[in-house]
């Protein structure tokens, strides 16, 4: 459907999207200094402002096609060929993934005024289950795991996030597939620490909670187990079940809408920054600053 997509699309929609996000990004851009200091930085075709703004554009509309998505962009709007060819553009884009990730951290501290926090994770397949014993693709960084909500084996990357009560992601870790909840729940955490976090079951350690205390006074609940001897009670059990669906829905929004699971990436760089283009503008979106 994207060969179509202009056909489909309102583009005084997509030029609006583009002028939100363009502005948005030249005002984070104009407080970081490292970036002003590369060379020859007054020959280049396009700002870094422009990149950034169309790699995010191209992510809230659902592209997982780096070919794809420059083709629609010369096609549509940069019409008159002043725009990078599609090699630069992906290197320009690789070589600005700090600049993206600086801003999205700095836009997800805003989830410290939020109520409170939860943490999950999601599966990233890599390749189809029955290529999983003989691909190459990221061969020695991602290996098998387990999707227990699925009670299915598949290869790739395991993503751990923590999202606030209005959805909002602030820390993150990708780990290989085999990784445990647990071993990230504290990185993921500390990133960006919220005082009260939400886990389900597989974060359930008191070792953790306490370490997480101590060090950080973050206070983190999790589920109880059925053989446990002191169980809260049932109504706090189904009232930390239910504010934790707001995790579960936001890993739905990245896989149907933003496509999380598709990424194409062959490299680390290209992977990050493409991750990271869809945790910031699905941030911006989240906050209101772009239109859906």
């Amino acid at each position: 459907m994207q060969e179509h997509f202009h056909f489909t699309t309102d583009q005084a929609k997509i030029q609006k999207q583009y002028a939100a996000i363009f502005f948005f990004v030249s005002a984070q851009l104009s407080q970081i200094q490292f970036y002003l200091q590369r060379r020859n930085r007054h020959l280049v075709k396009q700002e870094d402002e422009v990149i950034i703004a169309i790699h995010l554009l191209g992510k809230l509309l659902g592209f997982s096609s780096e070919r794809e998505w420059h083709r629609f962009v010369t096609g549509n709007l940069f019409t008159d060929g002043h725009f990078l060819e599609r090699s630069r553009y992906n290197r320009r884009c690789r070589a600005l993934r700090f600049a993206i990730k600086w801003i999205r951290h700095e836009l997800a501290k805003r989830g410290q005024h939020h109520a409170y926090a939860v943490v999950d994770s999601m599966p990233i397949e890599l390749c189809h289950a029955a290529r999983m014993y003989r691909v190459k693709r990221f061969q020695g960084i991602a290996d098998i795991g387990l999707c227990a909500s699925k009670k299915q084996w598949y290869y790739g990357f395991k993503l751990h996030l923590q999202v606030t009560d209005q959805g909002l992601p602030m820390g993150y870790v990708v780990t290989e597939a085999s990784c445990h909840d647990r071993t990230a729940a504290e990185t993921v955490m500390t990133q960006i620490p919220h005082p009260f976090n939400l886990g389900d079951k597989g974060f359930i350690s008191s070792e953790l909670q306490k370490k997480l205390y101590k060090a950080y006074q973050i206070a983190f609940w999790t589920p109880s187990r059925k053989n446990q001897k002191h169980r809260p009670s049932a109504s706090w059990e189904r009232w930390l079940k239910q504010k934790r669906k707001v995790i579960e829905t936001v890993f739905s929004v990245l896989v149907d809408q933003y496509r999380i699971t598709e990424i194409r990436a062959n490299s680390i760089s290209g992977f990050e920054v493409a991750l990271d283009g869809i945790l910031l503008v699905y941030s911006l979106v989240t906050l209101g600053l772009v239109e859906r």
